[in-house]
């Protein structure tokens, strides 16, 4: 470490973006420098309300296994807020779950996600992350470009919202990270600091959404908790799911993959309701009553960039703004939440947030997101209109055990929870081929 590398391990980090990716960003850099900035372009509201900020916030979200005990551990009692908020944890066993193979086969699973609509969990992460006094917040805020140059990132400027637009005013800064999600500004203004672009991975299978939230009626009962109906290709490219989430209500999601995207209104959702694999969604909802509109939502493509190979100094990319995935396979929030771990990490390993650390966070950044981006770019490639999506001989062979590895998990309790452990990111994929799965995967 060079003496100005040193003398960087203080000081000043910006946070754009105060989502759920940028709060736990925030938390885990507190104490690492001297002072802590969010900025947000929204103002957040009172209550755990939606907010346009969050366009995907009014779909299906769930934190899976692995990012359920990652954000215990970040922020402890923060279980038991959001079960005390209405929360529903929701045991894998409780999930009726219907694979392309067919339905994974019952077992006592220990695992389990937490599931609520997302502004209780924004909310609630917000107000713990507001008691560091260290962090601070600029509400109503946009940031409109970097300060720096073509090998060093060293503030944003910045601007308040509103009709009566403030002055842009710079805030320097040694550390840099963004956390704005899928529409990220920062490629455009790297480049115009005269940075070369990250190296980019583009997988679109052009996913779109319609959700709704019910009432759940009185006396249902589903023999579960939760729903799952996935796609099937190359016939089936439409999926379903239905959560149990606080108020005693369910929230609904269909989508559907390019060529198949649900329709727009009540009258789309309903369509696409009773274009799925299996009825039981449409029965689940027969005498449900709706408890908010029909909302539709087109994430775009799924985007790996690369910024540990040869990124600027003083900038750390997390959670959407870093790999965006498609959002059937339900990764987005626990990922952002490994990024928070890694960005922990590397600034205590290095003892501040100089560019030493900013460049192994962005090495451990690319690691956690590999899997995870390998898993959901594989599924994608099975549909015809996906493109960028990978191919060939290695490609087809993956395909190939993993639909053995699917026809296992509809019989065999051992495949099938060595499958939700690979799914929940609790496990690496490589469980699959350890001789105990791998055995009972062989044998049919």
């Amino acid at each position: 470490m060079t003496t100005s590398e040193k003398a960087l391990g203080r000081g000043t980090a910006v946070v754009i973006g105060g989502g759920l990716a940028g709060l736990a960003a925030a938390w885990a850099l507190r104490g690492r420098a001297e002072r802590l900035v969010v900025v947000e372009r929204d103002h957040y509201p009172a209550e755990a309300v939606f907010r346009a900020g969050v366009p995907q916030g009014r779909h299906a979200h769930l934190v899976l296994e692995a990012g359920h005990r990652l954000l215990e551990e970040m922020m402890p009692g923060i279980k038991q807020e959001l079960t005390a908020a209405g929360a529903r944890q929701v045991a894998i066993s409780e999930v009726k779950w219907l694979s392309s193979a067919g339905w994974m086969a019952e077992y006592p699973a220990q695992m389990s996600f937490l599931s609520c609509t997302r502004p209780v969990l924004d909310k609630l992460v917000l107000d713990r992350v507001r008691t560091a006094p260290s962090i601070e917040f600029l509400e109503g805020t946009d940031v409109v470009g970097l300060l720096g140059s073509a090998g060093v990132v060293r503030g944003v400027k910045v601007r308040e919202r509103g009709p009566e637009r403030g002055e842009v005013r710079e805030i320097p800064a040694e550390l840099v990270v963004d956390a704005t999600g899928r529409s990220t500004s920062v490629p455009k203004w790297l480049a115009e600091l005269g940075c070369r672009p990250a190296p980019e991975e583009r997988v679109d299978a052009g996913v779109a959404y319609s959700s709704r939230l019910f009432h759940r009626p009185v006396g249902v009962d589903l023999g579960a908790q939760a729903v799952y109906l996935q796609t099937k290709a190359p016939d089936a490219p439409r999926m379903g799911v239905l959560l149990p989430v606080e108020g005693d209500r369910w929230i609904v999601s269909l989508a559907g993959m390019r060529g198949a995207e649900p329709d727009p209104g009540e009258a789309g959702f309903t369509k696409h309701l009773d274009g799925l694999r299996d009825p039981l969604l449409r029965e689940a909802l027969r005498d449900a009553e709706p408890a908010g509109e029909v909302r539709g939502f087109l994430p775009g493509p799924g985007v790996r960039r690369r910024y540990e190979r040869g990124g600027p100094d003083g900038l750390v990319v997390v959670g959407d703004a870093a790999s965006t995935f498609n959002p059937v396979y339900g990764q987005g929030v626990t990922v952002a939440l490994f990024c928070a771990r890694e960005l922990r990490r590397t600034t205590l390993r290095h003892d501040g947030i100089g560019h030493a650390a900013a460049r192994d966070a962005r090495r451990a950044i690319s690691a956690v997101s590999k899997d995870p981006w390998v898993m959901s770019c594989a599924e994608d490639a099975r549909f015809a209109t996906t493109t960028g999506a990978p191919a060939g001989a290695l490609l087809a062979l993956q395909h190939r055990f993993l639909d053995k590895v699917l026809a296992g998990a509809t019989r065999n309790p051992v495949v099938t929870k060595a499958f939700h452990e690979v799914l929940s990111l609790v496990e690496p994929p490589s469980l699959l081929f350890r001789p105990s799965v791998l055995g009972a995967v062989l044998r049919g």
